[in-house]
């Protein structure tokens, strides 16, 4: 027994030693992981990215930005009365939206938590994007690196205020940049204060700039100079909704408002029917059934005779019926799969101008402007009282059929206090101040 165990002592020992010699030559070989090339991770990304990965950042961003903009406005514009929307697949649209019943509104459902999550994936990318402009060693001036992250703020702002929009109350967080410590739910002021500065700072950085951005966006433009036009119109809405009327007129002054021009200048989310890229959420084929939206009646009903901007709708030759709810007109504002939809325009602008200038009581100026819209859309001359009551109710009057379907509506008679002069579509349906915080959050 002495031998035996002898022997299994020494090939024990001899076991160990082989092993420790191993895992030291195992040691010294170890070769450092190689990326997936194919699979690159954020790390390689925002630490060197190629002039070729920040332009894949970048059209992933702008891609995002298109994500879920159905559900969006369909939340927004069914709340805002500007249209229904029809689905025998999920009646949730013309009970929880339209407070039917005893219906209120999910923080679980799609209707809150897809938009909610799509904006924010786009804020991810563009803060991934600012990343790696600011580490990246490929060959850009110091002027294009600044130029590109304020891009990327403004695109931020940008969608931190399309959340704004369906949280209002409950605020929003603004610092997202680190998803292992998030920021803090601002309040409702905070939330608007914080895109407001995140705008100006970007702002900084992107006028009087005599460079082009490193890569290629469809947003507005590659110019830095010209793209803080696009910034200041953002601006200049985002001041409307903090009651900042002359910060309105200065960023209006900075943006590519103009008074006398084209209503449709602007910017636009392009679609198109090639591979991979994504079609407009927000077309259906006139008489549709089944799945549609057609126009909440009083748009028709309400308009002045003569206004040019009832081609938004158009008479089915059947009334479309759903939940108790009727329409005699299809919405459609966008008449293809592919047609554009605005981010901001001048018509818009023009209507900013028109308000700030009421709310300042340059009444006559105010007045004007909106003479300018009346006149686009076929309509003679305001005649009505001089009065900054009777023109705020003029500005928006022409705000609701300017900007129809486009998701301001709800968000005007809000601001305004006047949610209880919506139409209530069938007895005991509610108007909904805001959406629920997400579940999730």
């Amino acid at each position: 027994m002495r031998k035996m165990k002898s022997q299994y002592n020494f090939l024990s020992k001899i076991r160990t030693v082989i092993l420790v010699s191993f895992l030291l030559w195992i040691n010294a070989c170890k070769i450092d992981p190689i990326p997936d090339p194919n699979n690159p991770s954020i790390t390689s990304i925002t630490q060197n990215a190629s002039l070729g990965e920040i332009q894949n950042l970048v059209d992933g961003t702008e891609s995002a930005m298109r994500d879920n903009l159905g559900n969006y406005f369909d939340g927004v514009c069914v709340i805002g009365r500007e249209y229904y929307r029809f689905s025998t697949s999920d009646p949730r649209f013309t009970s929880d939206l339209l407070g039917k019943g005893n219906a209120t509104l999910d923080s679980n459902t799609f209707y809150t938590t897809n938009p909610f999550a799509a904006r924010y994936r786009a804020i991810k990318n563009a803060n991934i994007l600012i990343e790696a402009l600011t580490n990246t060693k490929a060959s850009i001036t110091d002027e294009q690196r600044k130029a590109g992250i304020a891009y990327a703020k403004t695109i931020k702002a940008y969608e931190l205020l399309l959340v704004f929009n369906e949280q209002y109350g409950n605020g929003i967080r603004v610092d997202v940049s680190d998803p292992d410590k998030l920021g803090p739910f601002l309040d409702k002021d905070g939330s608007l204060n914080a895109i407001a500065s995140l705008l100006d700072e970007a702002n900084t950085d992107l006028s009087g700039q005599t460079t082009e951005f490193p890569f290629t966006s469809t947003i507005y433009t590659n110019d830095a100079a010209t793209f803080s036009k696009f910034n200041r119109a953002i601006a200049a809405r985002v001041a409307v909704y903090r009651s900042d009327w002359n910060g309105a007129l200065t960023a209006l002054s900075n943006s590519f408002f103009d008074i006398n021009g084209p209503l449709n200048k602007g910017s636009y989310h392009i679609f198109s029917t090639a591979g991979g890229d994504q079609l407009n959420p927000m077309f259906f084929p006139l008489e549709s059934n089944g799945e549609t939206r057609v126009a909440q009646p009083d748009f028709v009903k309400d308009a002045e005779a003569g206004d040019t901007r009832l081609s938004k709708v158009v008479q089915r030759s059947d009334t479309a019926f759903q939940d108790g709810l009727s329409s005699n007109y299809d919405f459609y504002l966008y008449t293809s799969n592919t047609a554009n939809i605005p981010l901001i325009r001048n018509e818009e602008l023009i209507l900013i101008y028109a308000e700030a200038n009421i709310q300042l009581n340059n009444l006559t100026e105010g007045r004007d402007a909106l003479n300018k819209i009346r006149t686009a859309a076929s309509l003679p001359n305001y005649s009505g009282a001089l009065t900054q009551d009777a023109l705020i109710d003029e500005m928006l009057k022409q705000r609701r059929y300017s900007l129809y379907g486009e998701g301001h509506r709800w968000v005007d008679m809000r601001r305004y206090n006047r949610l209880d002069q919506l139409p209530i579509d069938r007895p005991g349906d509610d108007v909904w101040v805001q959406f629920p915080r997400p579940t999730n959050e």
